[in-house]
C-alpha cells in the first residue's frame, strides 16, 4: 500500500522537472519516497519475521500431534505407517509447508487487497486503463488455478516416491549383513538407483510445472502492462483523446497511472511466483495427516478411561506403596488379523491377583498375540479384556500399560545411554531407581553397560544374555508395575543365562501379577499355573471384520 504515495511522489517529482522546477521543487517529493521507502522495507521485515515464527510454530504442533499419533498406534499394526516414511514425512516433507505458511499465506492476502485499492485511482485518472487491467488480470488465476491441478499431483507423486525410497534405503541399511551374506548388494544398490532416477524424472516433472505457471503469469502480466503503456503513450501524445473522462491526462497523472499498472500484476505475480510453494506445502500438509490419521485417543479425551482411572486409583493401599496386583479377566475373546484365520474364537482366561501364569503351546498358536491383546497393543475383534476390574479399549490402553512391565523376547537396544535404555522416558523413573535396577539385574558387571555408556542402535555391542538382562533392568526400574508381561524372556539365551534369567524374574514377580508366555519347561515349571494353548479347530473360517 506504501507503493501508491511512493508512485504518486516519483510522478510528481517528474512532472516538477519537466517545468522546470529544479532541484528545490523535487526536495519534498523525495524525501517522501524515501520515508516511505525506509518504513516499507521495515514493515516487510518485521512481517516476514513474525509470519515465519508464526509458521515454525503451528508447524511443530502439526509434527507433535503426527508423532504422538504414531506413538500411540501400536507397533503391531499392519496398517502403521513405515518408519522410513514417517521420518521423510517429518522431517523433509513437513518443511515444505513452511513457505507455504509464510509466502502463500502473505501472497494470497495482497492478491485479495491490492489490485482492488489500485484499479480505484487508476480508474479515477483513466477508465481505459482500468479496463485493460481488469480485463487482463482474470486470465492469470485462470491459468494458475489449471496449472495448480498438476503441480499438486505431481508434488504428491514426488514426496510418495521419497518416502518410499526412504523406507526401501532404511529397510536394507537394517538388513546390509544379511544382505551382504546373499550377495545381494550388487542388486540392492541396482533398484536403489533405478528409484533415485525415477525420484528425479518426478521432480523435474514439478520443476517444469513451476517453469510454467511462472511464464503464463509473465505472459499475461507483461501484455497488460504493455497495453497501459501504449495507452497513455499515445494519450500523451494526442493521438488518443478518450478514456480520461473526457479530459487530457497531465504528465504527473499519465506517469501516475503507469507506475501503478505493474503494481496492479505485482501480487498476480508473486502468487504465481509461490503457487509451486501451496502444491508442495498441501501435499506435505495431507503426508502429516495421514500420519495422524486413525490414530488411538488420548485417554483423558476418551470416557473409556475413566473407569480404569478410577479402578487404578482404588486399587492402591492407603500408605502410597505398590498397588494391589491386578486380576486379569478374558471372556469370549476373538481375534484375527484381517483377511486371515482367526488366532482365537470364544478363548476365556483368568489369572487370580498375584499369580504367576506360563502359556505353552507350539508356534502358531497364539502366545505372543495373547500378550499383546493383553497389554493393548492389538484390539480385540470380539469379547472383553479386564485388568484389576477396569476393561480394556482404545480409550483406557495407555492408562492401564502404566501398571504393566513388559519384557520381549528381542529387547529392543535404543541408541543412547544405558541410564536412558533403562529408564526408557518413564515418568516418577528416578536415577537411583535405574541405578538400582542396574546393580539388581547385575548389569553393572558388563563393561559396556554402565549407566552412561552409550549404546549404539540395537544394541551393538551387547550379547543376547545382556541384552535380557538390560530387559530385567528395565522391569526392575518400574517399581509400580504390578502386572508383568514376559514373552519369550530365555528364548536364544544358553543354559546358564536362562537359569539366571529366570531366578531374576520369578524373584522380581513376587507380589506381582506375572503371565509367561513360554516354550522352556523350566520357566513353566517355577509358574503356579500353566496353560496350554492350540490353534482353533476352525482356524480356516476367517473371522467376519477381523
Amino acid at each position: 500500500m506504501l507503493w501508491l504515495p511512493q508512485a504518486a511522489s516519483i510522478a510528481l517529482g517528474v512532472s516538477r522537472l519537466q517545468s522546470g522546477a529544479g532541484l528545490n521543487g523535487v526536495l519534498w517529493p523525495a524525501a517522501g519516497i524515501v520515508l516511505a521507502g525506509v518504513l516499507r522495507a521495515w514493515l516487510e521485515a518485521w512481517s516476514a519475521g513474525r509470519m515465519f515464527d508464526t509458521a515454525r510454530e503451528h508447524l511443530s504442533r502439526w509434527r507433535g500431534r503426527a508423532v504422538a499419533a504414531l506413538a500411540a498406534r501400536s507397533p503391531l499394526d499392519r496398517a502403521r505407517v513405515h518408519a522410513g516414511a514417517a521420518a521423510s514425512a517429518l522431517a523433509e516433507q513437513a518443511e515444505a509447508i513452511l513457505p507455504w505458511q509464510t509466502r502463500y499465506r502473505g501472497a494470497i492476502w495482497r492478491v485479495r487487497l491490492m489490485p482492488a485499492l489500485i484499479l480505484m485511482p487508476v480508474a479515477w485518472y483513466s477508465w481505459v486503463a482500468a479496463a485493460v487491467l481488469v480485463l487482463a488480470a482474470p486470465l492469470i488465476p485462470m491459468f494458475m488455478v489449471i496449472v495448480g491441478w498438476r503441480a499438486r499431483a505431481a508434488s504428491e507423486a514426488q514426496w510418495l516416491q521419497m518416502g518410499s525410497m526412504n523406507a526401501f534405503l532404511l529397510d536394507r541399511l537394517r538388513g546390509l549383513s544379511t544382505l551382504r551374506a546373499l550377495g545381494s548388494v550388487e542388486t540392492t544398490a541396482r533398484r536403489l538407483r533405478a528409484s533415485a532416477e525415477d525420484l528425479r524424472h518426478r521432480t523435474m516433472r514439478v520443476l517444469r510445472i513451476a517453469f510454467l505457471s511462472s511464464a503464463v503469469l509473465e505472459l499475461f502480466a507483461a501484455l497488460g502492462v504493455a497495453m497501459v503503456a501504449v495507452y497513455v503513450g499515445f494519450h500523451l501524445l494526442g493521438y488518443l483523446d478518450f478514456g480520461a473522462w473526457g479530459r487530457r491526462l497531465s504528465l504527473a497523472e499519465g506517469l501516475f497511472v503507469l507506475l501503478l499498472a505493474p503494481a496492479f500484476f505485482e501480487p498476480l505475480r508473486e502468487l504465481a511466483s509461490v503457487w509451486h510453494d501451496r502444491a508442495a506445502g498441501m501435499a506435505a500438509m495431507d503426508a502429516l495427516e495421514r500420519l495422524n490419521a486413525d490414530g488411538l485417543p488420548l485417554p483423558d479425551d476418551e470416557p473409556a478411561a475413566q473407569p480404569a482411572r478410577q479402578a487404578l486409583a482404588g486399587s492402591s493401599e492407603q500408605d502410597g506403596a505398590r498397588a494391589r496386583p491386578p486380576r486379569i479377566r478374558v471372556e469370549n475373546l476373538a481375534f484375527g488379523f484381517s483377511g486371515e484365520a482367526p488366532v482365537f474364537r470364544d478363548f476365556a482366561l483368568d489369572v487370580k491377583p498375584g499369580e504367576h501364569v506360563a502359556l505353552m503351546g507350539g508356534s502358531g498358536t497364539g502366545k505372543t498375540v495373547l500378550m499383546s491383546l493383553l497389554a493393548g497393543l492389538l484390539p480385540a475383534s470380539a469379547g472383553r479384556i479386564e485388568i484389576g476390574g477396569a476393561a480394556l479399549t482404545a480409550g483406557s490402553a495407555r492408562l492401564l500399560r502404566s501398571r504393566m512391565a513388559w519384557m520381549g523376547q528381542r529387547p529392543h537396544v535404543f541408541s543412547g545411554s544405558v541410564r536412558h535404555n533403562v529408564a526408557l522416558g518413564r515418568a516418577g523413573v528416578e536415577d537411583t531407581q535405574v541405578r538400582r535396577a542396574i546393580r539388581w539385574a547385575r548389569l553393572d558387571e558388563v563393561a559396556q553397560a554402565h549407566p552412561g555408556i552409550s549404546l549404539g542402535e540395537g544394541g551393538a555391542g551387547l550379547s543376547g544374555g545382556e541384552a535380557a538382562r538390560l530387559a530385567l533392568a528395565r522391569l526392575a526400574a518400574a517399581p509400580h508395575a504390578d502386572l508383568l508381561l514376559a514373552d519369550e524372556p530365555t528364548a536364544h539365551l544358553d543354559t546358564e543365562t536362562a537359569g539366571q534369567v529366570i531366578e531374576s524374574l520369578a524373584a522380581l514377580a513376587q507380589g506381582r501379577t506375572l503371565i509367561v508366555a513360554t516354550h522352556d519347561p523350566v520357566l513353566a515349571a517355577r509358574m503356579d499355573r500353566v496353560v496350554h494353548l492350540s490353534a482353533p479347530v476352525d482356524a480356516a473360517e476367517p473371522i467376519p471384520g477381523g
